[in-house]
């Protein structure tokens, strides 16, 4: 597997009205507009909270947001290689679809990196005589 990012990306992209957004969980090309044609749409999320009837809310029940998933289909794009927002990266983890140490450090990264030069020297050199003396 090669190092370089991959250009594709799953990430949000918003919809709805001024002050209600909904977005669009969307696999796009990573230097596409955000709210650009879209190669496969995984899912919606709501970010406004279901409002609580009087009767939820005396039982304690935590209010909670909309999300719709394609299961299938966002694994399949993990497993090609598409990177994940950091948002999505968190809906993610809240649906249990990743692990929660995603993605996993980097194996070069843990390693401690040694110094390359053990010694400073100083290096004394003459001046050096632009001026040609005069014959």
């Amino acid at each position: 597997m090669s190092l370089r990012a991959s250009p594709i990306k799953i990430r949000l992209a918003r919809f709805g009205r001024k002050n209600q957004p909904l977005y669009n969980i969307v696999v796009a090309n990573k230097r596409s507009a955000r709210d650009s044609l879209p190669i496969e749409v995984l899912g919606t999320y709501n970010p406004i909270s279901v409002p609580l009837t009087p009767e939820e809310k005396v039982q304690g029940v935590k209010p909670y947001k909309h999300i719709e998933l394609d299961f299938d289909r966002s694994k399949y794009w993990i497993g090609v290689g598409a990177d994940v927002s950091d948002r999505v990266n968190f809906l993610f983890k809240k649906a249990g679809l990743l692990p929660e140490q995603w993605p996993n450090p980097n194996k070069l990264s843990q390693h401690v990196k040694k110094s390359v030069i053990n010694e400073v020297k100083t290096v004394y050199e003459e001046p050096k005589q632009y001026i040609r003396p005069r014959d």
